[in-house]
């Protein structure tokens, strides 16, 4: 059964950084795109990095300059690189898998067909 599962997320303070991490099963690493998303209580899931097959990276305009998306296709994981963190990156973050639709390092939510189930990020002023 393909799955991914991510670790890494916690409480810190405002300017604090963190690593989140997502173990992939073999067959949905890496296939078009994977990305990273959060949603906050009440809110829609929106996308903040991905990354794309040929390693091209795509940000959302909110985390650009303080978070790095990066993979490590040896160990099927992928990685968000969290610094300079504020009160509204407060979220549950969720790693994703897009397997069908190829060409660039999307930021849509409907694109991803493999989720994982969340690691919760808070961030106190």
């Amino acid at each position: 059964q393909e799955q991914l599962v991510e670790s890494g997320g916690g409480s810190v303070q405002s300017g604090g950084s963190l690593r989140l991490s997502c173990a992939a099963s073999e067959r949905i690493f890496n296939m078009y795109s994977m990305g990273w998303f959060r949603q906050a209580p009440g809110k829609e899931r929106l996308g903040v990095a991905a990354i794309d097959s040929d390693g091209s990276t795509n940000y959302a305009d909110s985390v650009k300059g303080r978070f790095t998306i990066s993979r490590d296709n040896a160990k099927n994981t992928l990685y968000l690189q969290m610094n300079s963190l504020k009160p509204e990156d407060t979220a549950m973050y969720y790693c994703a898998s897009n397997t069908y639709y190829s060409g660039g390092a999307y930021l849509a939510t409907p694109l991803y067909n493999y989720w994982g189930q969340g690691t919760q990020v808070t961030v106190s002023s």
